[in-house]
């Protein structure tokens, strides 16, 4: 049994906000991404996380890439890690590690290329953080082989794979998406986002289905700007399964706004970090 997501289902999850808040009570949120080569992902992460609301987002980031993102983000607070090679290195650990206690949620993944240093970051910090981790991407890729990691967790953890990350961690292709998509969540403890047309979004115990996107998404960086989403409102304080269903259904429905205006062919994942403010409240 699934639920198929709509408008209002999805717009009465969001809080009014409290007219005596301050910019820590809408989420402290910690994006690891990006390298070199693959700095739009830092940025459209970082973008996706504040487009939906964030208080504060902290971007950290290979320090080759540091002066590019710095330059791009005036709203992200963005520090570099050490690197090599432009990627993320195990003497990063030192300082991502600084961050744990600030933190309401940890995005882990976007960009970060495949690499020891970045295994071993991502490995540590769903190891070691005591708060909800969104593992896309290249993080997925980083532990696929090494799931066992995530039963050891008692904490939240998103996974927000497409079918041939799906299929690398393991997933069932031989079941029907969302029987698959159940089957795996319940296993690992996990919330799973199955990207793809019809996103399966599910704990195990209660799905969601998302009726929005359209092929005019199916670029690159459109799912940066969906795990930020994802972390965004997480450190709003909706729960990881609610929070996954809600990014989901508004990342698609901003992509069908963009089809609608800029046509399929030229829409691009910048164009729908602009939109969203338009579908949210």
């Amino acid at each position: 049994m699934a639920t198929v997501l709509d408008n209002s289902w999805v717009l009465s999850r969001f809080p009014d906000r409290d007219p005596y808040a301050h910019k820590g009570d809408f989420g402290r949120i910690l994006l690891l991404c990006g390298s070199k080569g693959y700095t739009g992902a830092a940025y459209l992460s970082a973008m996706g996380a504040l487009r939906c609301g964030a208080g504060l987002v902290y971007l950290g980031v290979p320090e080759s890439i540091y002066a590019i993102e710095a330059i791009k983000l005036n709203e992200a607070i963005v520090f570099s890690l050490p690197d090599f090679g432009g990627k993320l290195s195990e003497a990063a650990l030192g300082e991502i590690r600084s961050y744990f206690d600030k933190m309401d949620v940890i995005l882990i993944g976007p960009g970060l290329g495949r690499s020891e240093g970045v295994k071993t970051c991502v490995e540590a910090v769903l190891r070691e953080y005591s708060g909800p981790v969104i593992v896309d991407a290249d993080g997925i890729n980083a532990i696929a082989g090494n799931m066992n990691i995530v039963r050891e967790r008692h904490y939240p953890t998103i996974f927000t794979p497409h079918p041939g990350e799906f299929a690398a961690m393991g997933g069932d292709s031989t079941q029907d998406r969302v029987s698959a998509a159940q089957a795996f969540a319940r296993e690992y403890s996990i919330v799973l986002m199955l990207k793809g047309h019809n996103t399966v979004i599910t704990d195990g115990a209660t799905t969601y289905i998302n009726p929005t996107g359209n092929p005019g998404m199916a670029v690159g960086g459109s799912g940066d700007v969906l795990a930020g989403m994802v972390a965004s409102l997480i450190g709003q304080k909706l729960d990881p399964l609610t929070a996954a269903a809600c990014a989901a259904y508004l990342h698609g429905k901003a992509g069908d706004v963009c089809a609608k205006e800029k046509g399929q062919y030229g829409m691009l994942p910048s164009d729908m970090v602009e939109v969203l403010p338009r579908l949210i409240k």
